[in-house]
């Protein structure tokens, strides 16, 4: 029987670094991290049942859940952009030096 050992992190990069992910993997998993906590926050905040936001941005209702529940595998960037500014919300990217 093979012993696994058991790993906690608490932080993307840490992630990253017990899965051995490229730098692209973590900023990508930053990236839509906090575009997930935006959603989330939004929603919250202004009240909206699931199906309210599904309607506003032209998806599913089963998608806004899985979102809710960041559970995003097999949510797009695209989505998720679209349902920050269906929220009435805008992005701005900035980009700084990875070394």
């Amino acid at each position: 029987m093979i012993k696994s050992e058991v790993v906690v992190t608490r932080t993307s990069r840490q992630l990253a670094k017990a899965l051995g992910l490229p730098p692209a993997d973590l900023a990508e998993i930053e990236l839509r991290s906090t575009l997930n906590s935006k959603i989330v926050d939004a929603i919250n905040r202004k009240g909206l049942t699931h199906a309210q936001v599904a309607r506003l941005a032209g998806t599913s209702r089963t998608r806004v859940t899985a979102i809710m529940n960041r559970n995003t595998s097999h949510i797009s960037t695209d989505l998720l952009l679209h349902l920050l500014y269906a929220l009435g919300y805008t992005g701005k990217i900035t980009f700084k030096s990875a070394a």
